[in-house]
């Protein structure tokens, strides 16, 4: 069977283009190893709009029952499926996975990315018990209380801006022996008398009861500081998720998907991106959403005016 289009990924940017292109009767096959995307693992998102509250694994399941809604018979669900290649043979496009293949006409990537993790003691312990990696998503839950960010690019101290209207103070650690985040950038948010930064430093531990409590570092100097902190926030880069298409279409110097931000069609045509995967400035559940619907529409043209 050729399907019209082949949409792979499970998170906001590829349930929104699933939703619209079922509703568009575009014959779809939808190809993702879980519903969600890096949201699952939140324990309370307060910035999804419609929604005051959710957690990460109720929005997985709203995304996943809105899709099945209105798939019918258009829409054809593979849960459980990972995509490994896309290939392109003539007028058609080949999604290899780990369980088949797939041909269509075309091909929108929604695979997102994955989140670089610490990799220290008690690292995975306190993943959602205090280990966090979202400002945006998770910042109001430590209001009144102390934190720490990881990470002095830009994500880090844009993520401890965020911080600075919630917490008691913020403490920005940084691996090497300066910051990455523009000069102007850093210097806006140094003024704030909140936080306090440390370069060169290695983190070595995690500590708690059943959530954190603490983070352990090593200083330049050899000597390590236990400090006292409910929230560590981790901004030490994302890996998108484009393997499968990296034969196929430009990526940027990190490996994101270049893509038109007025229809995300990407250098091939034929193949659209949206959200995380993509070179897109901003990394946001409603925004990969949005991205997803804008390229569905594009798609649509596509497909019906050629």
């Amino acid at each position: 069977m050729i399907y019209d289009l082949a949409i792979i990924g499970g998170g906001p940017a590829a349930v929104a283009a699933g939703v619209y292109a079922a509703r568009k009767k575009i014959k779809t096959i939808f190809i993702t190893k879980d519903f969600g995307g890096q949201s699952v693992v939140s324990e309370d998102i307060q910035n999804w709009i419609g929604t005051v509250s959710i957690s990460g694994t109720k929005l997985a399941e709203n995304l996943k029952k809105h899709l099945e809604v209105y798939a019918d018979e258009v829409v054809k669900i593979k849960v459980g499926e990972l995509a490994e290649k896309v290939e392109k043979s003539g007028e058609s496009f080949f999604v290899k996975t780990n369980k088949g293949k797939y041909e269509a006409r075309t091909i929108l990537v929604a695979t997102g990315s994955n989140r670089r993790k610490l990799n220290v003691l008690g690292a995975t312990e306190f993943e959602n018990k205090g280990i966090t990696y979202c400002a945006s998503c998770d910042g109001p839950l430590f209001s009144g209380q102390d934190a720490a960010v990881i990470g002095g690019g830009n994500a880090g101290f844009e993520t401890a801006s965020q911080l600075l209207a919630y917490c008691s103070s913020v403490t920005l650690l940084e691996v090497t022996d300066k910051f990455s985040a523009d000069p102007v950038t850093v210097e806006k948010v140094l003024k704030n008398p909140k936080i306090k930064t440390c370069t060169g430093v290695t983190i070595l531990e995690i500590k708690g009861k059943k959530f954190v409590e603490a983070i352990v570092y090593q200083n330049p100097d050899g000597k390590k500081t236990e400090l006292p902190v409910n929230g560590i926030f981790v901004e030490i880069g994302a890996a998108p998720a484009t393997d499968l298409v990296k034969d196929l279409i430009k990526l940027d110097g990190g490996g994101r998907i270049v893509t038109d931000p007025r229809n995300q069609r990407t250098s091939l045509t034929g193949i659209w991106a949206a959200g995380d995967c993509t070179d897109g400035l901003y990394n946001q559940n409603n925004i990969a959403a949005g991205d997803g619907v804008k390229a569905l529409e594009d798609i649509y043209l596509f497909l019906n005016t050629k």
